[in-house]
């Protein structure tokens, strides 16, 4: 991205700031995502959630 863009969108941001409801949700979100990372990265993917590729044809096989 051209590096005045990301000028002219920051000055427009700085006019212009998120609401206090928007950066939480935005936030939480973050945190939500870090968090299931984390479980996954401690307890694994579960077996139940994998899916299965042996299937080396359409319907029906």
């Amino acid at each position: 991205m051209n590096m005045f863009r990301l000028l002219i969108r920051a000055k427009r941001w700085a006019q212009n700031p998120p609401s206090e409801r928007m950066v939480i949700m935005v936030l939480g979100i973050i945190a939500l995502g870090l968090a299931l990372a984390g479980y996954e990265a401690l307890f694994g993917w579960p077996d139940w959630l994998t899916v299965n590729s042996s299937r080396k044809g359409g319907f029906g096989n």
